[in-house]
C-alpha cells in the first residue's frame, strides 16, 4: 500500500532521449465524424512541425488531444515523454497553447493578448518583460 506522500508525488521526469512528440494510430470521433483516423507521427526535439489543411481537416483537433485538452477516441501519444492518456497535467505543465481566435479580446493588439494571457497562467519569473520602447 502507497503512504500518502508517495501517492501525491510527482511522476518520474520524463526521458529526453525520446522524441518531443509522438502519436500511434490517434483518432477522434465525434459521434459518426471521425475527426483524426489513424494519425501516426513522430516530431524530434527542436524539429520544426507544421499542420496545414481545410477546415476540418483535424488540425486543432489533433492540437488539442496532444495538449491534454480533449481526451482520444484511441490511439496513443505522448508530448515531452509524458503520455496524452494518463498524464495531461504534466503536458500542461511543459507546453505553452493559445486559440488563434480570441472571442472576447478581439480588440487588444497581440502583445497584449499575450500579457493578459501571461498574467493569467504564468508564473510572476516566467512573464515576459514588459514593454520599455520610447514612442
Amino acid at each position: 500500500m502507497l503512504s500518502s506522500a508517495q501517492a501525491r508525488a510527482e511522476p518520474p521526469p520524463p526521458d529526453r532521449t525520446m522524441p518531443a512528440i509522438t502519436t500511434t494510430n490517434l483518432t477522434k470521433k465525434f459521434g459518426r465524424v471521425t475527426a483524426v483516423n489513424n494519425l501516426n507521427l513522430s516530431i524530434e526535439k527542436g524539429e520544426i512541425f507544421g499542420f496545414l489543411g481545410p477546415n476540418g481537416a483535424g488540425k486543432s483537433t489533433t492540437i488539442r488531444m496532444l495538449c491534454g485538452i480533449l481526451e482520444p477516441t484511441s490511439g496513443d501519444g505522448s508530448v515531452g515523454g509524458f503520455d496524452i492518456n494518463r498524464e495531461s497535467e504534466q503536458i500542461k505543465k511543459i507546453i505553452g497553447y493559445m486559440s488563434q481566435s480570441f472571442g472576447l479580446y478581439q480588440d487588444l493588439t497581440v502583445e497584449e493578448n499575450l500579457k493578459f494571457y501571461s498574467a493569467l497562467y504564468c508564473r510572476p519569473e516566467n512573464r515576459p518583460p514588459a514593454h520599455r520602447g520610447g514612442g
